[in-house]
């Protein structure tokens, strides 16, 4: 996580570099626009997560997995749950490291929304961020789904959501 570290705090707080964050939003943007909507898989066990996760699946027409990740999901066909997404979109990949190990497994490309704190291993493109913030994860989910709606030509280059990151945000 070195190479996202705009620098180190006296008090041993990293700060990220807001210019890589945006480079990197804006290229996982233009990535998960070539998918079919409804082979983009967006995982958020964490709770300030499951908001944002809904409503970019609502707007984009992702598949949101929320909550605990069945394991199997992506490796057993004979589950319930199964699914076969083309990409897999994971809030923090410490906390949903079910889902990462699943996705390595069967070849599946992860983008992540990754913190200092975390490891980048499997993680395909990794956008660096606060993602353990409830307003941080509104604005991360409200961002990358305006530009993935971009890139596929849904709204305008210049064009807003209809909604503000507001609604992104978990109200507990």
């Amino acid at each position: 996580m070195e190479k996202f570290v705009f620098r180190v705090r006296p008090d041993g707080l990293y700060i990220l570099d807001v210019r890589k964050t945006d480079e990197r939003l804006r290229v996982a943007g233009k990535f998960l626009g070539r998918f079919e909507p409804s082979k983009i898989m967006v995982v958020s066990t964490r709770q300030y997560g499951r908001q944002p996760v809904l409503k970019m699946a609502e707007l984009t027409g992702a598949k949101a997995i929320l909550g605990r990740f069945v394991p199997g999901t992506l490796t057993n066909p004979k589950l319930e749950s199964y699914y076969e997404p083309d990409v897999v979109v994971l809030t923090d990949p410490r906390i949903d490291s079910q889902p990462l190990d699943e996705a390595i497994m069967v070849g599946i490309p992860v983008v992540a929304f990754v913190s200092t704190d975390n490891k980048l291993e499997g993680v395909d493109l990794a956008i660096p961020a606060n993602n353990k913030g409830r307003k941080s994860l509104a604005l991360l989910y409200w961002i990358l789904t305006r530009q993935v709606l971009r890139e596929r030509g849904s709204i305008g280059p210049s064009d807003n959501l209809p909604v503000g990151p507001e609604a992104f945000e978990s109200t507990s």
